[in-house]
């Protein structure tokens, strides 16, 4: 059972990132797959999830610059995040869940907004 985050990296303020997330099948039946962010210190939150069904739900900091989408045949679930910016800095981290807390985690990868 594995998630397997990829996409991080250093961008200036206003640039744009993608993260992709690919996980075994068995646990993309999950009904929620979303990207959680932990900043140095500060606690982990959830940025954005979407079901099963396409039903997403983002945190208010990042409505109408990052949008999260999952192929379900491809076992995938990408974030794309625009206009970023430096409070946007930290590491980021898929996850899985039917119900919360999510069971699986992604390694994490980091995400560095310069200003």
């Amino acid at each position: 059972v594995q998630l397997q985050a990829s996409g991080g990296g250093l961008v200036q303020a206003g640039g744009s990132l993608r993260l992709s997330c690919t996980s075994s099948g068995s646990i993309f039946s999950l009904n929620y797959m979303g990207w959680y962010r932990q900043a140095p210190g500060k606690q982990r939150e959830l940025v954005a999830s979407i079901s099963l069904s396409g039903r997403t739900i983002y945190v208010d900091s990042v409505k109408g610059r990052f949008t999260i989408s999952r192929n379900n045949a491809k076992n995938t679930v990408d974030l794309q995040m625009n206009s970023l910016k430096p409070e946007d800095t930290a590491v980021y981290y898929c996850a899985t869940w039917d119900l919360p807390p999510p069971k699986y985690w992604g390694q994490g990868t980091e995400v560095t907004v310069s200003s």
